[in-house]
């Protein structure tokens, strides 16, 4: 009996042992994986110095913040839905200045910042910025620190307005449903600045396509059955074209073979609110901005601030002005 027992007694302990070296070393590779940027359920953190920061899921990419200083601007591409559809569309053909989900003005002091020059490729205005500070978490949500500065290409005095962005990046909830909460804070030079845009009809210089500037997104090229709703209901389109004011809309369509769509909520603290909106629903174009000086130019006092907030929501399915309002509460609060 005594002999049994040693002999089961010393089995045990090599067993335990084995467990305890298997057990040691499944720590090991979570530790490693854990300073690689991977987190528990197939996602993984990705940076590329200088250049990008990317979530990437079970699915791909759903989402891709790029800051490369040779960029004409720093934007959001691609946004892409929890289950691997990607939403947007950097550089088309059409306009090789629309950058997915990005932030430009289109005058400042009336030089164009929006827009490139065809034959040079440049910007007549220059929108500079520093290498962002990047915080990435285990939760897979992060927050983006970025300073920016805006001067008219080739001048040598000091920027006519600067920036502070900061963009804090939510997981995606149970449903999919992830957000960027978008805060960039303005400050004028040592002059007063005019921001405006190209006028509207009716205007002296107006055109059809005026109105645009702020906060943008270029949807997908095969976004199809697109619907464009506020939170007052669906928009009536004038051709392809819609512009009014809400606190919030929705852009959705088939992708993929299912719905999905991008939502923006307006602050009610931001500047015009509730904001102008400018919608395209044309071919191939799929574009829309809480437009903040779409009816009239704003000047920024030298040395004071503009603060804009908004919150950009990537979503599964159709929303429609119900789930709008909820949305534009709870970001309220």
């Amino acid at each position: 009996m005594n002999a049994c027992m040693k002999t089961f007694r010393h089995r045990w302990l090599g067993l335990a042992a084995i467990l305890v070296a298997v057990m040691g070393a499944a720590i090991t590779l979570s530790a490693v994986a854990a300073q690689a940027g991977e987190a528990p359920g197939g996602w993984q953190w990705q940076r590329e110095a200088g250049k990008s920061v990317t979530l990437v899921g079970p699915e791909g990419v759903l989402w891709q913040f790029n800051f490369a200083p040779t960029l004409h601007l720093p934007h959001f591409h691609p946004v892409a839905t929890a289950d691997g559809r990607t939403l947007t569309w950097n550089s088309p053909p059409d306009h090789a200045w629309h950058h997915a989900l990005w932030f430009a003005w289109k005058f400042v002091g009336g030089v164009n910042y929006w827009e490139l020059d065809r034959k040079t490729g440049k910007s007549p205005g220059l929108t500079e910025w520093k290498a962002p500070r990047v915080t990435t978490r285990d939760d897979h949500s992060a927050r983006i620190e970025m300073d920016l500065a805006y001067r008219p290409a080739g001048s040598d005095a000091g920027p006519v307005m600067t920036e502070q962005r900061v963009m804090e990046v939510s997981a995606p909830d149970a449903e999919g449903v992830y957000h960027v909460d978008w805060t960039s804070t303005f400050t004028a030079g040592e002059k007063d600045v005019v921001l405006d845009r190209t006028p509207l009809p009716g205007e002296p210089g107006g055109q059809g396509w005026g109105g645009y500037a702020g906060l943008s997104v270029r949807l997908a090229k095969d976004l199809a059955d697109r619907v464009a709703v506020s939170t007052d209901g669906p928009v009536p389109l004038e051709g392809d074209k819609y512009r009014g004011k809400h606190t919030a809309l929705d852009y959705a369509g088939v992708i993929g073979g299912r719905p999905a769509g991008i939502a923006i909520l307006d602050h009610p603290k931001n500047l015009n609110t509730p904001t102008p909106w400018y919608v395209i629903v044309g071919k191939p174009m799929s574009y829309f901005s809480p437009a903040v000086i779409c009816y009239k130019p704003h000047t920024l006092k030298a040395g004071k601030t503009l603060t804009l907030r908004y919150r950009v929501l990537v979503h599964p399915g159709r929303w429609n002005a119900d789930r709008l309002k909820k949305e534009v509460a709870r970001f309220a609060r």
